[in-house]
């Protein structure tokens, strides 16, 4: 059975399979690309993280956010993150 979306203020989320769990952290990363392989893991981050499809609602756009716990992780994803 699918899960749930989630819903919030900015975005509406479609929970990765490969999340741990269904939580969403401060520190959030929009990644602009749909069906780019995002691999949070491979970041090395030191706190948890989770991964969504997501719908922007303020101007439509699709594409993967990922939270993370830490801030430090957040700004190692967006350093080194490049789309494939």
């Amino acid at each position: 059975m699918a899960e749930q979306t989630i819903t919030t203020a900015t975005y509406k989320l479609y929970p990765s399979p490969r999340n741990r769990e269904r939580t969403l952290f401060a520190h959030e990363v929009f990644v602009p690309y749909p069906y780019a392989l995002v691999d949070p893991p491979s970041y090395d981050p030191q706190g948890r993280w989770t991964l969504f499809a997501a719908h922007r609602l303020t101007d439509g756009k699709n594409g993967q956010l990922v939270t993370f716990e830490l801030q430090a992780d957040a700004a190692r994803f967006e350093a080194r993150f490049t789309p494939d």
